[in-house]
């Protein structure tokens, strides 16, 4: 018997809702394998990173050559907040050249392992909200996803840069940080709402999505917050012959725990959905009552 139904748990789970989310939010991440899916994310999105920054810096490169000074607040804004791809930046701005060769080469590189990274992020939310095999999209209908997908998060990461960029601009130090923390917390939790509606085959509203999108977007800020951090640290130590495994185990550990944040947040959807679709009782409740804890039946 799994912990999550034992005796003493749905006796908690019947006294206390909130307990009740937690543990049917626990139980459907390891009834859904989503750890393993988890790990499958982090891997694709970890492929996918490298032509993504080619193809970014590439476009700034293009677009910003003859601007040193909008180069500079760029940099110091929304992209130092980029694991290594920040911090070097922030060392040589002048690493921001354009080429239309590497630009197509990056694109290219993008777009084939992006979609690779969304089709399996479709395949993990399926899972969550339990889609039959037989009933999930097929391969077309996952890659335009898949395209949407990107668009969606590119044109994110544009906003995030426009915030910051603006917010640099004003000059304004002491309230610099909270003025881009707010919207790109806001952005984040619209993305990932959008994205935990549409990049799957079943067919949750906006309401199931809205609460695990405002945990996911505030966890997701975080990260960002603290991702070049996360990778410093791991890589600090680490000598010359050793940095570029450190930097790739820096980037695994931080994309990570994006992908346990997501769909964790996606089981919590999934979670209240249940409960809710369950009724009062809450899903604890009925075990209670069928089984009482001196082992009678009610």
């Amino acid at each position: 018997m799994a912990w999550t139904t034992s005796k003493r748990v749905m006796r908690l789970r019947a006294k206390s809702g909130t307990i009740d989310i937690i543990v049917e939010t626990l139980d459907g991440w390891r009834r859904h394998l989503s750890g393993r899916n988890a790990s499958l994310l982090a891997f694709f999105t970890f492929l996918s990173i490298f032509p993504l920054m080619l193809a970014a810096t590439t476009i700034l490169g293009l677009l910003l050559q003859n601007d040193e000074d909008l180069q500079r607040r760029i940099v110091n804004g929304a992209i130092s907040e980029i694991p290594v791809l920040g911090s070097q930046l922030r060392e040589d701005a002048d690493s921001l050249n354009g080429s239309v060769w590497v630009l197509v080469a990056g694109l290219l590189g993008a777009i084939w392992s992006s979609t690779k990274a969304f089709v399996g992020l479709q395949g993990a939310l399926d899972d969550v909200w339990e889609v039959d095999i037989d009933d999930r999209a097929g391969m077309p209908i996952q890659r335009g996803r898949a395209i949407v997908g990107i668009l969606i998060l590119g044109a994110a990461q544009i906003g995030n840069i426009v915030i910051a960029t603006a917010v640099n601009a004003t000059g304004l130090p002491g309230i610099s940080q909270f003025l881009i923390a707010l919207p790109t917390v806001l952005l984040n939790i619209v993305v990932l709402a959008a994205m935990f509606r549409f990049l799957t085959s079943a067919e949750p509203t906006w309401r199931d999505v809205w609460p695990g999108s405002i945990v996911a977007g505030i966890a997701f800020s975080i990260l960002q917050q603290f991702g070049p951090r996360i990778v410093e640290r791991v890589t600090e130590n680490a000598s010359d012959t050793y940095g570029t495994f450190a930097v790739v185990l820096g980037l695994i550990t931080w994309l990570s725990l994006v992908s346990i944040s997501a769909l964790m947040a996606a089981e919590l959807n999934a979670a209240l959905v249940r409960r809710r679709d369950a009724g009062d009782p809450p899903l604890g409740a009925e075990f209670d009552l069928q089984v009482r804890p001196d082992g009678a039946r009610a």
